[in-house]
């Protein structure tokens, strides 16, 4: 258990053995399924710990150059890659980090298979498809929401696939159960089925929340080995939350207390907006350790951010005592997603990055400074 007092503030923090516990449910999945799954960079790109994670895993999903080039350098092998739109000047670099390469559209496509051509034998095509079946109640995180940007339909496809597509792409789950993806297959192959004798892979996306607390994984590698049985395919599976889910936390401090109309708040040094934007861009309210919704004849506070934002807040909670500067405010799940979109806005300080280890220490993986603050701006 992290001894939360050993930890600088502001600091996120993964924890060893919850991490290992959840890379070893994946690992068990992919093993008695026979289907290969990877990490979403786009959900936790944390590679100060990916020596851990590579006993497990062996490989990464990327959606931009910078993705693929980590999943390259820090996990050792080459990325399966997409993206909405591939720019020409950094395709070539795309081919030198991937192994896997989905395209959006045929346009995307047929724009560069030229270029792949030269690269046959090295570098597996595929097309992002849009089943148009979804059930992620999120609009935001709809991709099969009428008018999406995202994937080819069934009746983009009338006229056949594009010689040299060797695999098709899905991702229309979110935080779902193995029942959620079987409904889905059912869809997929109902529109796409046609094709898979012409396929070598099929890549069943991310949203797939393996190692959340109720999630059946057993069923999970039963719809796996139906699939693979019924069709011959490779499956991949890339999901992003999974792999970080429920292993870490970002522990901060109260500064101020202040007091408006009877609201009592509490002012931290880490920022909503800048350090938990998708709590405001979801939203949801986050766990604290010892803190519940409001309970009559309990201290009550809402929680301000540190920035200027008037909205750079959340609230209300309880807690068992008052408040008070120098306090401890440990939110809970902050390590898939949350961290993948930190800002320096407003110029606050980033939290500092660190894991506690098997051995019951916390070990520091990075600060950050003016420098980082000032160098992504000119």
């Amino acid at each position: 258990m992290i001894d939360y007092s050993k930890i600088q503030s502001s600091c996120y923090v993964i924890d060893e053995d919850r991490f290992r516990k959840n890379l070893s449910l994946i690992k068990h999945v992919s093993d008695e399924s026979g289907a290969e799954i990877i990490l979403a960079f786009k959900g936790f790109a944390m590679w100060g710990v990916f020596d851990i994670l590579r006993e497990y895993v062996s490989g990464a999903a990327a959606s931009s150059v910078n993705e693929a080039r980590l999943c390259f350098e820090e996990i050792g092998s080459p990325a399966h890659t997409y993206s909405p739109a591939f720019k020409e000047s950094e395709f070539g670099s795309i081919l030198k980090y991937s192994s896997h390469v989905t395209f959006n559209s045929i346009r995307q496509y047929k724009k560069f298979s030229s270029v792949l051509k030269n690269h046959s034998g090295k570098i597996s095509a595929g097309l992002r498809i849009n089943p148009e079946f979804s059930e992620i109640d999120h609009g935001i995180y709809n991709p099969c929401s009428p008018g999406s940007r995202l994937g080819v339909t069934a009746g983009d496809l009338a006229a056949g696939l594009p010689e040299g597509i060797e695999g098709l792409h899905f991702h229309v789950l979110f935080e779902s159960d193995s029942h959620a993806l079987e409904k889905v297959l059912k869809v997929v192959e109902e529109k796409f089925g046609r094709f898979f004798s012409r396929l070598k892979w099929i890549n069943m996306g991310g949203g797939h929340l393996i190692t959340g607390k109720d999630y059946d994984s057993g069923h999970l590698i039963k719809v796996l080995k139906d699939f693979i049985r019924r069709t011959g395919l490779h499956v991949i599976l890339e999901p992003g939350s999974a792999f970080a889910w429920e292993t870490g936390e970002l522990v901060s401090s109260v500064e101020d207390i202040v007091n408006n109309k009877g609201i009592n708040t509490a002012i931290l040094d880490v920022s909503f907006t800048a350090h938990m934007p998708d709590c405001l861009e979801m939203p949801y309210k986050p766990k604290i350790i010892g803190a519940s919704d409001p309970v009559p004849g309990k201290p009550v506070y809402r929680l301000g951010g540190n920035s200027c934002l008037s909205g750079d807040v959340m609230g209300d909670w309880s807690f068992e005592q008052e408040l008070k500067p120098g306090d401890r405010i440990i939110f809970l799940d902050m390590i898939h997603y949350t961290m993948v979109k930190t800002t320096t806005f407003n110029g606050v300080q980033h939290p500092s990055i660190g894991i506690w280890t098997r051995d019951g220490k916390f070990r520091l993986l990075r600060e950050f400074d003016y420098n980082d603050y000032k160098n992504r701006l000119s």
